[in-house]
């Protein structure tokens, strides 16, 4: 989806809260930073099993910073990841939402096609569409291949998505849950992973002036 306006207003505060099944890895940094990713890393590769692993602590902290970086790149509401008990990452997951103030929220109608629209990448094949009734409000689910551009626009890598689009009840405020992975072959493990994860996401609307809460999230 296209980013609102940057430095445009959000018409509401909110936070928006997980309840993780174990693998999840809340990856969300306030900052951005290299530093803070570390830190997080750290602290959740030590809880790790080191007799469930199936490569170096070390190969697993480093992804984990890496991931961490690149997901909050553009500052979503909130990124994760899922490893696995081998410590190998399967999916991403980001969370970002759509208001500026007295812009009126697209119907899903409105929405559904920009659902499928990546700036590095174009959406392939019949995607699966579909009306959901989450807990978190409305939703439109939308599920394709999609085919990225690789660094330096040479040649595509074909990855797979799912994105919600959710019209939390009493706001304004458009929620969009991307999950994103590249393996294929595990695609109706992962999608069963994202679809119970997002059925646990609440989004709680703040008084005004209130700052929004970190995002409650699982670890692996």
């Amino acid at each position: 989806m296209t980013p609102p306006n940057e430095g445009a207003p959000l018409a509401e505060i909110y936070e928006c809260v997980f309840e993780f099944q174990p693998g999840w890895v809340d990856l969300t940094l306030q900052d951005g930073t290299k530093a803070e990713a570390k830190a997080l890393a750290t602290e959740v590769v030590n809880r790790l099993n080191p007799l469930g692993l199936e490569i170096e602590k070390s190969a697993v902290f480093d992804d984990m910073v890496e991931r961490a970086v690149d997901l909050n790149e553009d500052v979503p509401v909130l990124a994760a990841a899922y490893y696995t008990e081998a410590g190998e990452a399967l999916s991403n997951l980001m969370v970002d939402g759509y208001g500026d103030e007295g812009v009126p929220r697209p119907s899903a109608e409105e929405v559904t096609p920009q659902l499928l629209q990546w700036a590095n990448g174009e959406s392939t094949g019949e995607p699966q569409i579909t009306r959901l009734e989450l807990p978190a409000g409305p939703a439109v689910r939308v599920q394709s291949l999609l085919k990225v551009k690789r660094m330096l626009g040479l040649g595509r890598k074909l990855t797979e998505f799912v994105r919600y689009a959710v019209f939390p009840p009493g706001m304004e405020t458009l929620i969009v849950v991307t999950v994103t992975w590249e393996k294929i072959a595990l695609t109706e493990e992962i999608t069963e992973l994202a679809d119970e994860a997002v059925r646990t996401m609440r989004i709680n609307l703040l008084p005004s002036g209130g700052r929004t809460a970190p995002a409650d999230g699982g670890t692996a």
